[in-house]
């Protein structure tokens, strides 16, 4: 217990608390779905902008992923557990072994969301998956039946919520904290290749466009030097701590 039980008790409630009330908050932005031909409109666009720029690569990577039964489970797998496990274990690791960097690595994750959570409800976006016509799959439903309407997920999903892509933000900061803070060679290759992976996936699966996964690195941007220089600002103004002076008999 680096900070002690009750600081440990504080930090999982914080991050449970601002993960049910952002989760909350995504699956309402639908407005009983008022948003859908706006979210599906904007989709429509992204669809044109990156035909017109020559970048419409999405169903290449869905072919790539089709390839390997293998490939396919790896892929659904990171898409779904990668907000939840993979992210819960690097705030806990970080948190036990590398403490003093714990704090900013939880205020980038969540200013990067508020920010991403303020895109979904500016910006409905409808992912590629919504467009079978165009020749888009959606792999999940295709494989596992399991969607973002799914019993027990819609509560906690908004199906628009395409741009930006937080799983990029997100596997973009966890991947970064990660690779600083780990010692080993290895473990700092594997992170870096994190990133990547998850942007990998949520394109091939039909969640993403890569419009949606650059507006996630955009938003990482973005909240990287507002939580640096609000740590900063607290290290100059922490209080010293009072030197301990020993006495020798």
């Amino acid at each position: 217990m680096p900070r002690g039980l009750g600081d440990l008790i504080f930090q999982i409630s914080l991050w449970l608390g601002f993960v049910l009330v952002y989760r909350l908050a995504w699956g309402v932005a639908d407005h009983g779905g008022a948003v859908t031909p706006v979210a599906k409109e904007n989709g429509r666009h992204i669809i044109a902008f990156e035909s017109h720029v020559n970048a419409l690569f999405e169903q290449s990577l869905q072919k790539v992923l089709l390839s390997s039964r293998l490939l396919v489970d790896l892929a659904a797998a990171t898409y779904w557990l990668s907000q939840f496990v993979v992210l819960g274990f690097a705030l806990l690791w970080v948190y036990f072994r590398q403490t003093e960097s714990f704090t900013r690595f939880r205020n980038w994750l969540m200013l990067a969301n508020v920010i991403g959570l303020v895109g979904y409800v500016l910006i409905p976006t409808a992912p590629p998956r919504m467009f079978p016509n165009l020749g888009f799959l959606d792999i999940e439903a295709l494989f596992s039946g399991l969607t973002t309407s799914s019993k027990g997920v819609g509560a906690f999903a908004n199906p628009y919520a395409a741009m930006p892509s937080l799983h990029a933000a997100d596997a973009l900061i966890v991947g970064i904290s990660m690779a600083l803070v780990c010692r080993r060679l290895w473990a700092k290759v594997l992170w870096c290749l994190w990133p990547p992976w998850v942007w990998f996936t949520v394109m091939a699966t039909g969640n993403h466009f890569w419009l949606d996964c650059l507006a996630g690195v955009l938003v990482t941007l973005a909240a990287a030097p507002i939580v640096d220089a609000r740590f900063r600002f607290w290290r100059r103004n922490k209080p010293a701590q009072p030197k301990t002076v020993v006495v020798h008999d």
